[in-house]
């Protein structure tokens, strides 16, 4: 739920984003040649075809050997996010720890007690491969989830281990719920997490409902990600998330909006924030900007002029999960609402979003949805196709990748 803006009002839709074509329908197909906004609505099927998938792998099997030492997930970008999932949606109490790992191979103390998740969209990751290859060799259990008919799954054959085949429709950026599931269900079949069949379906619920209301078609006034992305257009976002949840809701918003609009963005969790970077809000583009500002120049300042926008993601359910978290979880909101009053006091712009229901994931989708559509409309809004990132390719040509 977005609770709304609070700051100055500046200029909406500055530096050149145009607004008009976010409420015509037509352009937006024009503009979106790939289907993004396609697959970021696919985030509830996702769900359920990866459900599928996992029942027919049957991994229910891999809890034989008893609970592991540690669990490593290995992947980059969107694969290795799933680790960061993963890790909380199992939460603080979670008896085996979690780590996402994101470079090639596994860490040196890896062995036979230990399980490796490798995960790649395309099935092609290097590091994806290099971690499967290395946990074979060490004798730990390994899981891989990819596309079908890669090395990845050659590598997962070879090693006789469970293969989650996920067929790739869109880039992994648009495939984070279809990556995720599979390795939340590995993770329950270990008893290291607790996600049932209940807590996917009302997610994929949610997802749904997001999407709809998100639609191409509904305006601007009443769709929550267009008028985010409109608030945020000309700005430098600065995500802060109010719980580890929130954390990786922040992170993942970030990565959208660099790779989709091709906006910097900072983020991190709030805990992090108040030991520095909350002086990001006394900078020139905080602050320091406001201070300086002359409403009686000759000529005036310009009225669009870059400035930070906060964006802090709040966690509501985590003091009800965890009778331990109870305290340090009124500290988070304390935290939340305090950065909230800084920036306004600052001048700089401030949207709250507050997580909505029951299970952890659910309440994780919740924070992902509406930002997922954001970063598509804002590059729409500046003429950008999001599907197609022409950096991205560059790099992966002069490294072969």
């Amino acid at each position: 739920m977005i609770e709304g803006i609070e700051g100055t009002e500046g200029l909406r839709g500055a530096r050149h984003a145009d607004e008009a074509l976010l409420d015509d329908p037509e352009a937006l197909a024009a503009n979106d040649p790939g289907g993004m906004l396609r697959a970021t609505a696919a985030a509830g099927p996702q769900i359920r075809e990866a459900m599928q998938l996992v029942a027919e792998t049957d991994l229910a099997t891999l809890g034989s050997e008893g609970r592991p030492r540690a669990v490593v997930v290995a992947g980059v970008g969107t694969a290795a996010r799933t680790g960061d999932v993963l890790a909380t949606v199992a939460g603080p109490r979670c008896p085996v720890p979690v780590l996402a790992h994101r470079s090639a191979g596994v860490p040196g103390w890896v062995g036979a007690a230990d399980v490796v998740i490798a995960v790649s969209a395309s099935g092609h990751s290097p590091e994806a491969l290099a971690a499967a290859e290395a946990a074979a060799r060490r004798g730990a259990r390994l899981v891989a989830v990819g596309a079908p008919e890669t090395p990845l799954q050659s590598v997962a054959e070879t090693a006789r281990a469970p293969f989650v085949p996920v067929p790739r429709r869109a880039p992994a950026r648009a495939s984070l719920w279809g990556l995720t599931v599979p390795v939340l269900l590995a993770g329950r079949a270990f008893g290291m997490v607790k996600v049932n069949e209940a807590d996917l379906a009302e997610t994929a619920t949610r997802l749904d409902a997001d999407a709809e209301g998100c639609r191409a078609s509904a305006e601007s006034f009443v769709n929550p990600a267009k008028s985010l992305a409109l608030d945020l257009a000309g700005s430098i976002p600065v995500i802060w998330g109010s719980s580890p949840l929130a954390g990786v809701a922040a992170h993942r918003f970030a990565d959208l909006l660099s790779a989709n609009a091709r906006y910097p963005a900072v983020a991190g969790a709030l805990g992090e924030v108040g030991r520095g970077r909350v002086g990001l809000l006394d900078g020139p583009f905080g602050g320091l900007a406001e201070e300086a500002r002359d409403i009686f120049a000759d000529p005036p300042p310009e009225r669009g002029a870059t400035r930070l926008h906060l964006v802090v993601l709040r966690d509501g359910g985590l003091a009800g999960e965890d009778e331990d978290a109870g305290e340090p979880f009124a500290v988070e909101e304390r935290r939340a609402e305090a950065v909230a009053a800084l920036a306004r006091r600052r001048g700089v712009r401030c949207t709250v979003l507050t997580a909505e229901g029951g299970s952890a994931l659910e309440r994780l989708a919740s924070l992902l949805a509406v930002p997922d559509f954001a970063s598509v409309y804002l590059a729409l809004a500046h003429g950008l196709d999001p599907m197609a990132v022409p950096a991205v390719t560059e790099l992966k040509s002069a490294v072969q990748l």
